[in-house]
């Protein structure tokens, strides 16, 4: 009569299995003691694909505060206004492969406080990275804005990507960013912050 048997490297693994969930409990409740201390390691262990997010310069500490992201609930407007947002926000795109988004986005912000003596190069390297047909990090715009986009960038003015700019925002207002809202990510770093300042 055919039985069940496990190797002796299979009960070993189910048991490191086990151990480790044991281990990871208990130093989650150790981390959640130490939350105020470390905030970016507590982020980079309990916050998958964050981490990041959270590695701007050294030379400062971030303190994210529950309030600032639950301004970010408001509107896509407050999470791209805040520094962190825009971090966490890519972060979460990259993991549903649309960081393109952002990024044009943000090179757009840019490229509207360039002086003019540098707006040709720089129309030229948006367009090359996110609105040609075979752009790398290709952004989601129909043909005719594409080619629109593509005759305002050889004579660039500050407002060369403003429409594109425009439709890639309500893209991600639209799609995305309710999905943020209601992403592991973003629940558990709002969870964490308000228990952490209830204590």
């Amino acid at each position: 009569m055919p039985g069940f048997f496990f190797s002796h490297n299979n009960m070993t693994e189910l048991n490191g299995k086990e151990d480790c969930k044991l281990a990871e409990g208990k130093v989650h409740k150790k981390k959640q003691k130490a939350f105020g201390a470390d905030l970016k390691s507590y982020l980079k262990c309990m916050v998958p694909h964050i981490e990041s997010a959270i590695k701007t310069s050294n030379s400062r500490n971030i303190m994210l505060s529950s309030e600032e992201v639950i301004q970010w609930s408001q509107s896509l407007e407050k999470l791209l206004a805040s520094q962190n947002g825009q971090g966490v926000f890519r972060e979460f795109l990259k993991s549903e492969f649309s960081e393109e988004n952002i990024e044009f986005w943000l090179a757009c912000e840019d490229y509207k406080k360039t002086k003019s003596d540098h707006l040709h190069g720089k129309a030229e390297r948006i367009y090359e990275e996110f609105v040609q047909t075979d752009a790398i990090k290709q952004i989601n715009i129909d043909y005719q804005m594409r080619e629109e986009t593509a005759k305002k960038a050889q004579d660039p003015t500050h407002t060369s990507f403003d429409e594109a700019q425009k439709t890639v925002y309500i893209l991600m207002e639209r799609d995305s960013y309710p999905r943020f809202l209601k992403s592991k990510s973003y629940l558990n770093l709002l969870n964490q912050l308000q228990t952490n300042t209830s204590k």
